[in-house]
């Protein structure tokens, strides 16, 4: 029997591929019939609530473990820069899990994954204006703007991969290249 995290699991991997995919189509996705799928979540919008939390958590714990608010008021160029590095490695490890998540219309519309999205992205903010204050990115663009290129690339890595024009293997340093060369310091 499957349980709720095989559930999510499964249907997590058929919207990266598919999106707009039923409810039974993700049942069937996941092994189980769509009464079983219904015990879970009681309509896609639950479903798609409960993966949303998940990417969000993802996003946080990723923001966390790279020590992004250290690292932005640490001041030390060298400091931020690996930070960057490892928090945008990590953001593209999250995207093969939650690509879907980076283009669900539902996910802009609850106002509590929201809220929360605005709240770590704020987060990011800084460390990207810390990142600009030390001449390690281009100072000549708002923060956000950075924030809205780094989301873009996630968004373009997932289709490039998808499509077949990058190897995953290669993600990290095409990604990573593009952001910190494409918006170094000038």
């Amino acid at each position: 029997m499957a349980s709720r995290d095989d559930i999510l699991a499964a249907a997590t991997r058929h919207l990266n591929v598919d999106p707009r995919a039923s409810m039974a189509v993700l049942a069937t996705a996941a092994g189980v019939g769509r009464a079983t799928l219904h015990r879970h979540f009681a309509s896609r919008e639950d479903l798609l609530h409960e993966l949303g939390t998940r990417s969000l958590d993802r996003w946080e714990a990723s923001l966390d473990a790279a020590d992004a608010d250290g690292a932005a008021t640490s001041g030390d160029p060298e400091r931020i820069l690996a930070c960057l590095r490892d928090l945008l490695s990590r953001f593209l490890a999250d995207s093969d899990d939650f690509g879907f998540a980076l283009t669900d219309s539902y996910l802009l519309g609850a106002d509590d994954l929201l809220a929360r999205s605005d709240r770590l992205v704020e987060r990011e903010v800084l460390l990207y204006a810390a990142a600009q204050a030390t001449g390690i990115l281009r100072a000549d663009v708002p923060p956000r703007w950075l924030g809205h290129a780094v989301y873009g690339l996630l968004v373009a890595a997932r289709e490039a991969v998808r499509d077949g024009d990058v190897a995953r293997r290669d993600l990290d340093t095409v990604v990573l290249s593009q952001f910190l060369e494409g918006g170094g310091a000038r």
